[in-house]
């Protein structure tokens, strides 16, 4: 018996760790259901046997009758990349891309940053950068700095930006092989990493005056809050029966 309460409180223990980290991830994802370009942050669980043990040793026979099974769980992040829908804002400067690729940004120590938010807007020194502040770049890497006087942009389905009739570069995107491999940061950005297999689209579609909402359902993400709340309260209180139990238990030994 003893064995047998000690596997049942860790195998609720663990679904606990396990439900706490799913309800992180769906309050990440309800939080950042209204940032353009969010990705939807999963949590995946599988489960692997862990023996079993024979919660009766002075039985003559050994059988499923005397024995318990573990079964461990294991939990895997990650990020689903499905397109969420584009909405038309008729910003000048605002941009989705249909189909596959990421936007290049610019940190301020040179390093790029990837992202389907393409919310952008002019600063002050008429360079084009995201709505974070980072600069976007051109497929020659270089940043996008727009003319004086009158600020209407138009962009063409390749990327490339006109204004007042001239080119001021094509937006560079870009495409990962392996987007499981990408780290994700808060505001709907990317790190890229060697493993991603980065490669750039060479005929990107772009549409101006739109860009892409986050692929989270937010009644979906809700619904699962509830699930997980149950889940957690039918462990909690397996816990405490074997609690309750262990401590007769103990009483009855003296």
């Amino acid at each position: 018996m003893g064995a047998s309460m000690n596997i049942g409180l860790y195998q609720s223990a663990a679904s606990l760790s396990a439900l706490e980290k799913w309800q992180d991830a769906v309050s990440q994802n309800i939080t950042s259901s209204q940032t353009s370009g969010y990705r939807k942050r999963t949590v995946e669980f599988s489960s692997e046997a862990a023996g079993s043990w024979n919660i009766n040793p002075d039985a003559r026979n050994s059988g499923p009758e005397n024995e318990v099974q573990a079964v461990f769980t294991h939990i895997n992040n990650g990020i689903n990349f499905q397109t969420g829908e584009t909405q038309s804002t008729r910003g000048n400067l605002d941009v989705a891309i249909q189909g596959d690729g990421f936007f290049e940004l610019q940190q301020g120590d040179g390093s790029r940053m990837y992202t389907r938010n393409g919310e952008f807007r002019m600063r002050p020194d008429r360079t084009l950068v995201s709505s974070g502040g980072l600069e976007v770049l051109t497929d020659g890497g270089n940043p996008i700095v727009l003319l004086p006087g009158d600020p209407t942009v138009n962009i063409n389905r390749d990327g490339t930006i006109f204004q007042n009739g001239t080119a001021l570069g094509k937006l560079s995107i870009q495409r990962f092989a392996n987007t499981a491999a990408l780290i994700p940061l808060a505001g709907a950005m990317f790190l890229d990493q060697p493993s991603a297999g980065m490669s750039k689209v060479d005929a990107p579609e772009l549409m101006q005056g739109y860009v892409e909402q986050s692929n989270v359902q937010p009644l979906r993400e809700m619904v699962d809050l509830v699930l997980i709340s149950r889940a957690y309260e039918a462990n909690q209180k397996i816990i405490t029966t074997v609690d309750q139990q262990m401590q007769k238990t103990l009483d009855a030994l003296g």
